[in-house]
């Protein structure tokens, strides 16, 4: 998917691109922009190894709602698509049909929810297997470099593959470099990049 958005005069200013290609870094270089978001791909085979103990339930609509929406937008305040989210993004979220409240894991402290893992599994495609996702995943920043975002990252990965699933993936900010190195180091390697390019300072568009 490449789109092209053009000024009154024909001149591109912005293009988005997914899967990115070199061409579509040359076609924006040429036409004087610059990267200003990239969100990678990342795939490994499934089982990965197994998540250290951890208490962990399935999401409750209408009981966790706030609890997860606070987590959530403390976590991702920086974020183009995930920050302030309301009731009613979950909601719209929660009646898609692949929503699945068993694979939404949320990880307590204390009665706190501290951290969740919600993954999605994507049916086979003519392109593409069965894989398993780690859709949305977030701990408070209360308690981040205590290793959860590592041990919510593992069982959810072992959620889909007692599903059967064979192929876990996700997606993750290019700028977020601790992020990427923790998934590098659960055995995740690119697999392809949706990129857009703007004129310098444009601010990172929504997805």
């Amino acid at each position: 998917m490449r789109k092209e958005t053009r000024g009154p005069d024909g001149r591109l200013v912005m293009l988005e691109a997914e899967p990115a290609s070199s061409d579509d870094e040359r076609l924006a270089r040429h036409a004087g922009l610059v990267l200003v978001r990239e969100v990678l791909q990342l795939r490994r085979a499934l089982p990965a190894d197994p998540p250290p103990p951890l208490a962990l339930r399935p999401f409750r609509s209408g009981v966790d709602d706030q609890a997860f929406l606070d987590v959530n937008n403390r976590a991702f305040h920086w974020h183009p698509d995930q920050s302030g989210w309301t009731v009613d993004d979950l909601r719209r979220h929660e009646a898609e049909p692949w929503f699945d409240a068993d694979g939404f894991l949320l990880h307590e402290r204390d009665g706190r929810l501290v951290g969740f893992c919600w993954t999605k599994v994507h049916p086979a495609t003519d392109e593409d297997p069965a894989m398993g996702e780690i859709y949305v995943i977030a701990t408070d920043p209360d308690v981040e470099g205590q290793g959860l975002g590592r041990a919510l990252t593992l069982a959810g990965l072992a959620h889909l593959a007692a599903r059967g699933l064979e192929v876990g993936m996700l997606h993750v900010e290019g700028s977020n470099t601790r992020a990427r190195h923790l998934y590098e180091r659960l055995g995740f390697t690119e697999h392809s990049a949706h990129r857009w390019w703007a004129p310098e300072g444009t601010p990172p568009p929504v997805a």
